[in-house]
C-alpha cells in the first residue's frame, strides 16, 4: 500500500477510497490520539463514532467530512450493531474513506472484532489502528500504576455487562476474586452486584477501589474507596458514566505517587 509522509515524521499509510479504518481514539484526551488516528481523521470522508469519542476529537476531522453518531449507552436508546456495521459497509461501497472511530482500543470491549469479521465477509478492505485503552490510561491519569512490583504482577480487564446489558453471567467470581488487580469497564450500574459477588467469593471488603470518571479529560473525577463502601461512596459523590473501576492494592499507591493533594 502506498504511504504518505507526515512532515518531519514517519511514513503513514494511504487511506484509500472504499476502505474502512477501525481506529482507537484513546481514553478521551485528544492529545492521546496516535499519529495514525489523527492522520485518519484528517483524511476520512465519513466518521462513524461511538459515544465515548468526544467533541475535542471530532473537531480534528477534516472539513466537510460526514459525522455519524453510532454510540451505545446502557439503558438508553442506542444504535444497533447490525445497523452500524451496515452503515460502514454501505459507505465504503460508495467509494468513501470510512473511519470507524471507537473510544479506547477497537479490540478491547469495542466490538471491533465483530466489525472486522463483517468487513472481511463483505469483501471490504480495512485497516485496524490500535488505541490506548481506558483501562490502562485511566489508571495512569489517576496516578494509579496498572502494575507495580510491590502490589501486582498481573492485571485483568473485565466487562461490567454482557451483550444483554446484565451483569456478566460467565464470570468465575471465585477465580476473579483471587487475582491481584482488576479493572472493570462499563460497570457502574452493576457495581452493587459486582461488589457482592467479589466479597462472597473471598475478596476482602477493605480492598482498595478507585472509581475513575471521564478519564484523562479536564473534568476527570476520582473516588477512592473500598470494596465494601464503593456503592455508597459512588452515590455520595454523584459519579456518572463513563467510569473505570479499579480494584486492588495498586490503587493504594496513588497517595504515594500524587501526595496529599491528590492531583492528576
Amino acid at each position: 500500500m502506498a504511504a504518505m509522509r507526515l512532515s518531519g515524521g514517519p511514513d503513514l499509510p494511504r487511506f484509500a477510497p472504499g476502505e474502512v479504518w477501525l481506529v482507537g481514539a484513546g481514553p478521551g484526551d485528544p492529545a492521546l490520539l496516535t499519529l495514525l488516528a489523527a492522520h485518519a481523521l484528517a483524511k476520512a470522508d465519513v466518521v462513524v463514532h461511538d459515544a465515548l469519542v468526544g467533541p475535542g476529537i471530532l473537531r480534528l476531522a477534516r472539513e466537510g467530512a460526514g459525522i455519524v453518531h453510532a454510540g451505545k449507552r446502557g439503558g438508553r436508546p442506542s444504535a444497533r450493531q447490525p445497523d452500524i456495521t451496515g452503515t460502514i459497509i454501505a459507505e465504503a461501497r460508495r467509494g468513501k474513506r470510512v473511519l470507524r472511530l471507537k473510544g479506547g482500543d477497537p479490540f478491547v470491549f469495542g466490538r471491533g472484532g465483530e466489525e472486522a469479521m463483517a468487513l472481511r465477509r463483505a469483501g471490504v478492505p480495512f485497516r485496524i489502528v490500535p488505541g490506548i485503552t481506558a483501562g490502562i490510561a485511566g489508571l495512569a491519569a489517576a496516578g494509579i500504576p496498572a502494575t507495580h512490583r510491590e502490589t501486582n504482577g498481573a492485571l485483568v480487564l473485565v466487562t461490567g455487562h454482557d451483550a444483554t446489558g446484565a451483569t456478566p453471567g460467565a464470570i468465575n467470581w471465585r477465580a476473579l476474586a483471587c487475582l491481584p488487580a482488576i479493572v472493570f469497564y462499563m460497570a457502574l450500574r452493576h457495581l452493587p452486584e459486582i461488589s457482592r459477588q467479589l466479597i462472597a467469593a473471598g475478596r476482602p471488603p477493605e480492598d482498595r477501589v478507585a472509581l475513575i470518571a471521564r478519564a484523562t479529560l479536564p473534568d476527570q473525577q476520582v473516588v477512592e474507596t473500598t470494596l465494601a463502601r464503593a456503592v455508597s461512596d459512588a452515590a455520595a459523590a454523584g459519579i456518572e458514566p463513563p467510569v473505570i473501576i479499579a480494584i486492588g492494592a495498586n490503587v493504594g499507591l496513588r497517595a504515594a505517587i500524587l501526595g496529599g493533594g491528590g492531583g492528576r
